[in-house]
């Protein structure tokens, strides 16, 4: 962890998870440009260390670093109580950190280096298709993946809700795909069950994706009509979107938001995105920066507000 910072008594403070990298990184960067303290987490040490001096080295010194892994509910705890004895309250949370929940068959980084040639002139819809030959969709992965984007998603909000809701004006920020929209699944009833906001529970969300992993294991996802690529991925933003309307619901206090930041190249992508980090995380901000009092319990495309399904 870093040492101390000056901080002004004034300065509002983010936490931004998965921010060593990609859209994290980026998010963290332009945060810290508009004079918002950054708490940048990520599981590396390292990593995260590295992040938080390449921004200094940018000049932005209202950066400091906290070693997090979403899934660790102990080291959630010990974030908490950094916050609260450091500030007191979070302004803002940004829930970005995730696995892609599949196995990629290479390196992406390698893979990236042979595939700007192959990707040009390609459409949205044919770089995902090339993007799907290069995983494998595995059961470890799966587990891990729901795991992480959704459950180590929800632990954090819910560590850090306290902090968010003893601010004038909390924000939580939910980093989403369409990859997430509900009008993906093929089962009518669990799209109106999800859909229904008003009477969707976290139990119903649970007996889903307990569902989805058992059939994941039968081999019976096209059968049962999940998604079929990135399936776990998909399925981790289906649960995590309909979450984050749960608690918007719950905590009207907050302003809590969904957004895609569009398809973007990062490694999870195997960099077969038409945008670049940094314009994804100025897609994010266009929403977690909402004017006080703005929509919430929403989602959001490319900053502009979308529906769920």
């Amino acid at each position: 962890m870093e040492g101390a910072i000056p901080i002004a008594t004034n300065t509002r403070i983010a936490v931004v998870t998965g921010g060593n990298k990609g859209i994290g990184f980026e998010v963290c960067r332009q945060l810290a440009s508009k004079g918002i303290t950054v708490i940048l987490t990520a599981r590396n040490e390292k990593r995260g260390t590295a992040a938080v001096q390449e921004l200094k080295d940018a000049g932005l010194h209202n950066v400091i670093f906290h070693q997090l892994d979403i899934t660790d509910v102990p080291g959630i705890a010990r974030l908490a109580d950094f916050l609260k004895a450091r500030f007191g309250m979070i302004d803002f949370l940004v829930n970005n950190g995730a696995l892609g929940a599949v196995e990629y068959v290479e390196d992406p980084a390698n893979i990236a280096a042979t595939s700007e040639e192959k990707l040009r002139g390609m459409s949205k819809e044919e770089r995902e298709v090339w993007m799907y030959s290069k995983v494998r969709e595995t059961l470890p992965a799966a587990k891990e993946g729901i795991r992480t984007n959704y459950y180590g998603t929800k632990d954090v909000t819910e560590g850090l809700l306290p902090l968010l809701k003893a601010a004038p004006d909390g924000r939580i920020l939910f980093v989403s795909s369409d990859f997430g929209l509900i009008g993906q699944l093929k089962d009518e009833q669990l799209k109106k069950e999800l859909d229904d906001i008003d009477n969707l529970t976290e139990k119903k969300l649970d007996e889903m994706l307990t569902t989805y992993l058992k059939d994941f294991e039968a081999g019976a996802l096209e059968a049962r009509g999940w998604p079929t690529h990135f399936s776990a991925y998909r399925m981790g933003l289906v649960a995590m979107n309909a979450y984050s309307r749960i608690i918007a619901r719950r905590h009207p206090e907050l302003c809590i938001n969904c957004a895609n930041p569009g398809y973007i190249k990062t490694d999870m992508s195997v960099y077969t995105g038409t945008l670049t980090p940094a314009e994804g995380a100025n897609n994010l901000l266009k929403v977690l920066l909402l004017p006080q009092g703005g929509p919430t319990g929403k989602y959001f495309d490319d900053g502009t507000e979308a529906p769920f399904v």
